[in-house]
C-alpha cells in the first residue's frame, strides 16, 4: 500500500507541474498536495513543519497571483472600476470554458466592463489588453512558484 501512495505523490507533483499550463488541473495546489503526501509517507523526517508552511504560503501567493493578475492588470491600466469587476467576473466563469474561458474570460469582461461605464471603445479595449497582460504575468509567475517550490522540495529533501 505504500508504494501506491508513493506513486500517487510523485504522480501528484508531475500533474501539478503540467497543471501550470493546464488549465484543468489545480497546479500549484496539486503539486503542493503531492508534496504533503510524500512528507508524511516519509514521517515528516526530511520535510519538516516550516518546509510546509514555506510551500503553503507559495501555493497560496500563486493561487492568489493567478486569481487577481488580470483584475491589477486592468487597474494599472487606468481602467475604471466596472472594468476591474468585469475582468474578476469574467476570470470566474472562464474557469468553467477551459483555457480559451481562462484566456478570454477576464479579457472580454474587461472590455465589457469598461464599455458599460465610459462607452468608449479605445478605452475598453486598452482594458481588455491590460486583462491579457495581467493573465500572461499570472502564467510566468505561478511558473516561477511552482518550480521555486520543487526547488525547496528537493533541497529539503536531500540535504
Amino acid at each position: 500500500m505504500n508504494e501506491i501512495l508513493w506513486i500517487v505523490a510523485f504522480a501528484a507533483m508531475l500533474l501539478g507541474l503540467l497543471g501550470v499550463f493546464l488549465p484543468l488541473l489545480p497546479g500549484v495546489p496539486l503539486l503542493f498536495g503531492g508534496m504533503l503526501l510524500a512528507a508524511w509517507l516519509d514521517d515528516f523526517a526530511r520535510i519538516g513543519v516550516p518546509t510546509l508552511i514555506l510551500l503553503a504560503v507559495m501555493t497560496l501567493a500563486a493561487w492568489l497571483g493567478e486569481t487577481l493578475a488580470s483584475v491589477w492588470g486592468v487597474k494599472r491600466a487606468g481602467a475604471s472600476g466596472m472594468a476591474i469587476a468585469g475582468a474578476g467576473v469574467g476570470a470566474l466563469l472562464g474557469l468553467f470554458l477551459g483555457l480559451p474561458g481562462l484566456i478570454l474570460g477576464p479579457i472580454l469582461g474587461a472590455v465589457c466592463g469598461e464599455y458599460l461605464a465610459r462607452r468608449d471603445q479605445r478605452r475598453a479595449a486598452r482594458a481588455g489588453v491590460a486583462a491579457g497582460i495581467g493573465f500572461l504575468v499570472a502564467i510566468v509567475a505561478k511558473l516561477a512558484i511552482a518550480v521555486t517550490m520543487l526547488a525547496v522540495f528537493v533541497f529539503a529533501w536531500f540535504a
